[in-house]
């Protein structure tokens, strides 16, 4: 595997933590109420449009695909860019900043499933025994850094008054990060996309926790 190759893997994954975490970070700078809620949900909504129309073929962005795909497959873009816009989207219009649901779907999708990855491949040399293609270490890495995450950003929303920190929300990030990291680690969350199982496991497990 060639080194161009490791360091896009890296650029990925760095953009994949890196862009719903920062955004989630402006999220105070939005009016309150529902109208708030909608515009916020307006960037990654067009994001969204913007993936399936380069999936599709329509729009040519190569240095998008570039960014976003494992191998340079404009397709790809249909699936897990999708998926992860559209988790942001629906994270604002519905849950927005006063629901703990929210932080954890984001949290476990961009923290939680990227440092997974990072990890997995720098130390994961013992696999999981129903899985080959996961690693214990990723999946500790992907628990953990789903975790940290959502407690982190429960204490900043706190701060601003849109959520009260207790003992009970952080035991329910707990339940759910390791429910993501369970979920991840299946093959059938390879099968499908790890970025439309840990959402759909973040929200469920979430809406029962919390």
């Amino acid at each position: 595997m060639s080194l161009c190759f490791l360091v896009q893997k890296l650029n990925r994954k760095l953009v994949h933590i890196s862009i719903g975490l920062v955004f989630m970070l402006c999220w105070p700078l939005y009016s309150s109420g529902y109208r708030g809620a909608i515009l916020a949900a307006i960037t990654p909504g067009v994001n969204i449009i913007r993936m399936i129309l380069i999936g599709s073929g329509l729009w040519k962005d190569e240095a998008t695909v570039k960014a976003m795909s494992r191998y340079g497959d404009y397709r790809e873009l249909l699936k897990g860019p999708v998926y992860y816009a559209t988790t942001i989207t629906l994270a604002c219009a519905f849950y927005w900043r006063t629901s703990p649901i929210a932080i954890a779907a984001i949290c476990n999708l961009c923290a939680g499933d990227g440092f997974a990855d990072i990890v997995g491949r720098q130390f994961g040399g013992q696999k999981l025994p129903y899985n080959k293609n996961k690693s214990i270490a990723g999946s500790v890495a992907m628990a953990i850094a789903g975790f940290l995450t959502s407690v982190g950003y429960m204490y900043y929303f706190s701060y601003f008054g849109y959520i009260k920190e207790s003992t009970e929300i952080v035991f329910g990030f707990l339940i759910v990060s390791l429910a993501s990291a369970l979920v991840e680690s299946l093959p059938v969350s390879t099968e499908l996309d790890d970025n439309l199982t840990v959402t759909l496991t973040s929200i469920l497990v979430g809406s029962l926790v919390f």
